[in-house]
C-alpha cells in the first residue's frame, strides 16, 4: 500500500486547509485510515481516524474535536482531513495511515504510512 499526502501549506491564524490522502496498491484489506502529526520537537500524536468500511464511524482526539473534520471518497480511495480556525499550536507534519486491523488512535495499529505533509500555521 502506497499512502500520498498532499494539501498541506502556509495559512495565517483562523484559516483552514484541507488536507488529501490517496491510497493506491493493495489496498482492500485496509480497515481505517488516520491522520496523525508530529510537530518539531514532540512525540507523533493522533489528530482523526476513520473506518473505510460500513458507515465509516469517525474517531477524533480531544485536541481538534469539533475543528477538525476527516472524510473519506471510497471511490477515490482518499481521505481528506478538513481543518478549520487553525491556530499555530497546529503547526506539524501531518500523516496519513492505514490499517489492516482497526480504527484505533494507536500508531501501533497502524500499518502503512505516507511522507507527510507539512502544515505551518503563522500569527
Amino acid at each position: 500500500v502506497q499512502l500520498q499526502a498532499s494539501g498541506g501549506g502556509l495559512v495565517q491564524l483562523g484559516g483552514s486547509l484541507r488536507l488529501s490522502c490517496a491510497a493506491s496498491g493493495r489496498t482492500f484489506s485496509s480497515l481505517a485510515r488516520g491522520w496523525f502529526r508530529q510537530a518539531p520537537g514532540k512525540a507523533r500524536e493522533f489528530v482523526a481516524a476513520i473506518n473505510w468500511l460500513g458507515a465509516g464511524a469517525t474517531y477524533y482526539s480531544e485536541s481538534v474535536k469539533g475543528q477538525f473534520t476527516i472524510s473519506r471518497d471510497s471511490a477515490k480511495n482518499t481521505v481528506y482531513l478538513q481543518m478549520d480556525s487553525l491556530k499555530p499550536e497546529d503547526t506539524a507534519v501531518y500523516y496519513c495511515a492505514s490499517s489492516n486491523r482497526k480504527l484505533s488512535s494507536s500508531s501501533d495499529n497502524y500499518d502503512y504510512w505516507g511522507q507527510g505533509t507539512q502544515v505551518t500555521v503563522s500569527s
